[in-house]
């Protein structure tokens, strides 16, 4: 049983080790990762392999922050979208409910002073119905003691000739 026991171990690790073989194969036969290794920077990284481990470390561990940098930068810009929009909408409704009272106010006053302007005015027509009756108009004789009969008499001249 002892002897068993690692011998599928030692299987295990051949056939990881083919695994990672294949997968870094896989990667150096990748057209990217070819294009890299021929720029300088990748040349550079390959001529000092403790730099190259170094960038990858420093790029596996900032990953993290970086990642939870842009995700609150995400919630924050969502949450002040979302915001601006509930604070636009608050503020158009009490705009819309302020000018539906002001509104209905500028109907109520106009009525008051239309009923207002209406009864002063019958009230003033009466009042000075009352103080100041109208005279009758009486017909003058046209033998020219009116004014108006002469004017009348001249307009008909006028308009025979």
């Amino acid at each position: 049983m002892a002897k068993e026991e690692p011998l599928s171990t030692s299987k295990d690790l051949k056939e990881l080790q083919k695994k990672l073989s294949l997968l870094v194969e896989s990667i150096q036969n990748n057209s990217k990762v070819i294009a890299f290794m021929k720029s300088p920077v990748g040349q550079y990284l390959d001529r000092h392999p403790f730099m190259a481990l170094t960038v990858l470390v420093f790029v596996a561990m900032s990953a993290i922050p970086v990642g939870f940098f842009l995700l609150i930068v995400v919630l924050t810009s969502l949450a002040a979208f979302v915001g601006v929009i509930l604070l636009e909408g608050l503020v158009i409704s009490v705009g819309g409910l302020s000018l539906l009272c002001v509104l209905c106010g500028l109907s109520f006053v106009s009525l008051a002073m239309s009923g207002t302007i209406i009864v002063s005015y019958v009230v003033a027509s009466s009042l000075l119905n009352y103080w100041f009756p109208p005279r009758p108009v009486t017909q003058q004789n046209s033998s020219g003691d009116c004014q108006l009969a002469m004017k009348s008499a001249d307009l008909e001249g006028l308009y025979q000739e």
